[in-house]
Formats: C-alpha cells, sequence, structure tokens
C-alpha cells in the first residue's frame, strides 16, 4: 500500500465517521464528463477522492462540494468564475484551480490542478480594494494530501480552538497569484 493509498483509506474512514449520509463515489466516465465539462483533468488525488471516498459532502467544515449537479458545484463555480474571468482587465480567478469548497462569504478552498502536488489555495475576496485580485489569493497547503493531513488531525486554522494553539500555520500569501492571474493560466 502507497502512502496515497494510505491517505484515501483514512480519509474514507473520517468521512464515513462523519456523515451516515455520505453521496456515493462516482465512476471514471463521471469524472470524463466533469473534465471535459471543466476544460482540464482533475488533480489525480482529488479525483481519487470523488471515485474512492464520496461524490463530495466530506471533508473540513463545510465540506467538498460535489463535481456536478444542481446548486454549488466544483465545476459550476469553476465555470462561473472563469467566465468572469475572461477578458478582462483584472481576472479573479486562475485557469486551472477548481473550488472544492465553500466557507462561506466568498471565501473558497481550491485546488491547483496545474500544480504538481494539487497545491491548494484559498480564495478571500474580502480585502479586494479594486484592480488586481492577486491580494485576494493565499496558499493553503502545498499539497491536496498535506492539506488533507492536517484536517485528519484537527490541526487547521479553521478549527474552532486554531488560535489558542502555538503551532497554526496560516494562510500565506500566494506568490503565483499575479502571474497567474495575469497568464490567464
Amino acid at each position: 500500500m502507497t502512502d496515497t493509498d494510505n491517505l484515501v483509506r483514512r480519509v474514507a474512514t473520517r468521512a464515513a465517521s462523519d456523515s451516515n449520509d455520505l453521496p456515493e463515489p462516482v465512476d471514471d466516465a463521471y469524472i470524463a464528463v466533469a473534465e471535459a465539462q471543466l476544460g482540464i483533468a482533475l488533480h489525480p488525488l482529488l479525483a481519487r477522492l470523488y471515485r474512492e471516498v464520496a461524490a463530495g459532502g466530506f471533508g473540513p467544515d463545510y465540506r467538498l462540494l460535489p463535481l456536478l449537479g444542481p446548486g454549488s458545484s466544483v465545476v459550476g463555480e469553476y465555470l462561473t468564475r472563469r467566465e468572469a474571468s475572461v477578458g478582462v482587465e483584472h481576472p479573479q480567478w486562475p485557469e486551472g484551480v477548481v473550488p472544492i469548497l465553500a466557507w462561506g462569504c466568498g471565501i473558497y478552498a481550491g485546488v491547483d490542478c496545474f500544480s504538481e502536488g494539487g497545491q491548494v489555495l484559498l480564495f478571500e475576496p474580502n480585502p479586494y480594494s479594486g484592480g488586481s485580485w492577486d491580494e485576494c489569493w493565499f496558499l493553503d497547503s502545498p499539497s491536496l494530501a498535506a492539506w488533507l493531513e492536517t484536517w485528519l488531525a484537527g490541526a487547521g486554522w479553521y478549527e474552532e480552538d486554531a488560535l489558542g494553539r502555538g503551532d497554526l500555520v496560516e494562510p500565506q500569501e500566494w506568490e503565483q497569484a499575479a502571474d497567474r492571474l495575469s497568464s490567464g493560466a
């Protein structure tokens, strides 16, 4: 068993213990439909989560969005944000970053499907002061695997007791934001 296999197994165990009504996992054909609509491939670990754990509904606090469907979904949120970012002077959403979790108040966690580890980014639009949106993008975790490990350990910045811990790692400025937003990629 690889480290990734072990991680997916632990996520599945936690997801099942957190919820009695997890949606069924999706199959490869469903993922292919989602990727065709997105116009990009999902990060491999993200695809495995949807294929082997559940079709959303697990993870930190507000839980992962479904890939497709009515209401808020990974595909729907991504397409809406990308459409609003094409051909404008100050794009808001970079290509390849799929929103996976809505924190509320317009804040999203997203996986950068163009990065090898699937870095997890935080989009926090509330400090936006006009001009470039790069000030609204933060690196939450260098990889999706590390983000999941933080959730499994109960050590995320979003945990209720987070402010009282001395080892808290908060999201940092995403140094690639300006380049990724200006390039459209």
